[in-house]
């Protein structure tokens, strides 16, 4: 289970990662909100689909499955992607994966209140610490920049939409199957973004513009990150906890980066290999029990 969910965390990170480069491109010709709803409304039909194809159950039974599906749908899909979008119009990428970032470090403050149970340790801190740095140094934000943009206002606001819906999507009193609610939750987030891109002045569907190769980033960002991406990210959330989730955010910015060089041609600079070290050391930080008690096996193997 272990190393099942770890390859999981990785495939996870990788594939939200190559989202950001793919979300850039398509925003050239898709305003934000109505690109996200895009992206869901296919993701949802796909999940919904395949929940009906394989005959699994579909209604939700009581509270214990709509609290999941509310909370996970209108902050993790709705809200968030649509503040992030909104923001990604002003704010470069680099900058906005920074401020992402401080997803990791506002989690444990939530989860204390919302999650006794689930705390870091100092040395977690620690690597929190050292891991955002990382993602700074990946980034390379320019300061003088950052107090004049809205966007990043925007963004902020995106982060703390996610980990309220992280922290507070619990499923443990659910009825449904994980596939059925991840299906709503994508349904949920949908539906206030098709609504949100209606009520919005200047996010109308009629003002997106569908080249081939917009609409090959559509697609993408709807199967991969979307519909298989949020699949394994409920799951992880359910199993790991909504801390372990967050640092997720620190293991994007890199896949993010190898992808935008390859795609798109961006350099790769020093600063960012200084970045993914920091992010490794950050991750041995907060997960040094576990490293320990690994090579413990390892060597008595």
């Amino acid at each position: 289970m272990a190393r099942r969910d770890a390859a999981l965390y990785l495939a996870l990170a990788a594939s939200w990662g190559t989202a950001f480069v793919a979300t850039d491109a398509a925003l050239d010709t898709v305003p934000p909100v109505p690109l996200a709803a895009l992206r869901f409304d296919l993701a949802a039909l796909l999940l919904v689909g395949v929940v009906l194809a394989t005959g699994r159950s579909f209604r939700p039974r009581g509270w214990g499955d709509w609290a999941p599906i509310l909370v996970g749908g209108l902050c993790n899909i709705g809200l968030h992607h649509a503040l992030l979008f909104a923001g990604q119009r002003t704010v470069p990428p680099a900058v906005a994966a920074t401020l992402l970032g401080l997803v990791p470090v506002l989690t444990p403050a939530v989860t204390r209140f919302a999650r006794p149970d689930e705390r870091l340790s100092a040395l977690g801190v620690a690597g929190v610490l050292v891991g955002f740095g990382g993602v700074v140094l990946i980034a390379d934000p320019d300061p003088s920049n950052l107090a004049a943009s809205a966007g990043v206002g925007l963004v902020l606001a995106s982060a703390v939409a996610w980990t309220v819906g992280a922290v507070f999507t619990r499923e443990d009193d659910a009825d449904l199957g994980g596939l059925a609610l991840q299906a709503w939750m994508l349904l949920v987030g949908a539906l206030a973004l098709d609504a949100a891109a209606f009520a919005i002045p200047g996010q109308s569907f009629a003002m997106a513009a569908f080249p081939p190769e917009t609409t090959l980033w559509v697609l993408y960002l709807a199967v991969v990150p979307g519909a298989a991406g949020f699949l394994v990210y409920f799951r992880l959330l359910d199993r790991l906890g909504p801390i372990e989730m967050g640092l997720l955010e620190y293991v994007i910015p890199p896949f993010a980066a190898v992808f935008g060089w390859l795609v798109l041609g961006e350099g790769i600079e020093a600063s960012t290999v200084g970045g993914f070290l920091a992010v490794l050391v950050g991750f041995c930080l907060v997960k040094a029990g576990a490293l320990r008690r690994y090579v413990r096996v390892w060597l008595g193997g």
